[in-house]
């Protein structure tokens, strides 16, 4: 019945486990969610009062731009300017997207030949390797090892899968493992792009959500990256826009075109209210964004101590509202949690064979629950 292709995608990690953490609901248990990674916190009021203001303007009624409209692009312009000191023309090399994953789902489908290679880290974002799938490409796991930082080792990469390969994807900060870049590897990264004639995709849907002092940089702001390279970013952990489906991808004007020409043919864009409402977040005040990492960091660690309490091995992150911790079976500690208390983990091995003996935590539960859920562990002797 189903296409051949199909049979090749695993189940979505983040829908099983929505329909684990149902059933236990339904039988009456009291979950804490620490698994998928959507913010708690309420978007901003004065970005919501641009939405209400916007939608009520029929002129946002019609079919958007496709590419999205000036002012979104211009003050995604402005926004990349300002924080990351990348300059960028908002008529070629900025384009709205339905969040980050929309682009991340759509770009191999631009430049990705059947058979071609995309290299992908191991563990990375789901999407990274479906979208090579549906693309009918190849995947080559890169492996983020804890000896190195959790940053893939270029050049152990063959010469002859690195020829054949069209896009590398790379994030950072990254998730599900909270590292952020070290020094020189983005510069690495674009001599080996050149050197290969591969596009990367840098996933930077985290650099706000920052901690003690560390302030993640674009990948563009490498020197040479416009050449070779464009970014995703969203809003959704940024203000919390999760539901409202708004991001942008930057950078090369070239490989954007083509992207933007997938997306053409496949969606319309994004409703022009909520591109008016995403100009009132990257253009207003900064402090809510200061806020809720103040609000994510006291989460952070109190979890961090908790679990360090408890036994376990466990580094605080810099960045993103990740914890990334070494268990002996991944997924016996993740089922373990749920059905002896309730909590609900990710299972390193949902992100790629590179994150099996780990589990991740999402900082998206308050601190009375995150404290809740290091007593349930106790009790069950961990």
């Amino acid at each position: 019945m189903y296409a051949e292709r199909m049979g090749k995608l695993p189940p979505y990690l983040f829908a099983r486990i929505d329909e684990l953490k149902a059933k236990k609901i339904r039988e009456g248990c009291d979950v804490i969610d620490m698994g998928v990674g959507d913010p708690d916190l309420a978007t901003p009021p004065h970005v919501v009062e641009e939405l209400c203001r916007a939608a009520r303007d029929p002129a946002n009624h019609h079919y958007p731009s496709y590419a999205g409209m000036p002012g979104f692009r211009q003050a995604v312009a402005r926004w990349y300017g300002d924080r990351f000191g990348v300059t960028l023309d908002p008529a070629t090399e900025v384009l709205a997207l339905m969040g980050s994953k929309d682009g991340i789902a759509h770009i191999p489908e631009a430049f990705v030949d059947p058979g071609s290679y995309v290299l992908v880290p191991s563990p990375g974002y789901p999407v990274y390797r479906t979208s090579t799938l549906f693309a009918e490409g190849r995947v080559y796991e890169m492996p983020l090892r804890a000896e190195n930082g959790f940053i893939p080792d270029l050049d152990a990469i063959p010469d002859d899968i690195a020829d054949a390969a069209r896009i590398m994807f790379l994030n950072y900060p990254n998730n599900p493992t909270a590292a952020v870049t070290l020094p020189g590897f983005f510069e690495r990264a674009v001599e080996f792009a050149r050197e290969h004639d591969i596009i990367i995709v840098h996933d930077n849907a985290y650099s706000e959500i920052s901690y003690d002092g560390y302030r993640a940089p674009s990948f563009l702001a490498t020197e040479g990256a416009m050449d070779v390279a464009i970014e995703m970013h969203s809003l959704s952990k940024t203000f919390n826009m999760t539901g409202w489906r708004i991001g942008m991808a930057v950078g090369n004007r070239e490989i954007l075109a083509g992207l933007g020409r997938v997306k053409t043919n496949v969606d319309s864009g994004v409703f022009d209210a909520v591109q008016r409402a995403a100009i009132a977040a990257l253009s207003g005040p900064p402090d809510c964004v200061a806020q809720a990492c103040s609000i994510y960091r006291e989460r952070r660690d109190t979890l961090v101590k908790g679990l360090r309490a408890l036994g376990f091995r466990v580094e605080p992150p810099k960045a993103t509202f990740y914890v990334w911790m070494p268990v002996d079976d991944c997924m016996a500690f993740a089922t373990r949690m749920l059905d002896e208390a309730g909590i609900v983990v990710t299972p390193g091995i949902g992100f790629g064979s590179g994150g099996d003996g780990y589990v991740r935590f999402a900082l998206t539960r308050s601190t009375e629950r995150i404290r809740e859920a290091l007593e349930r562990m106790e009790d069950m002797g961990l």
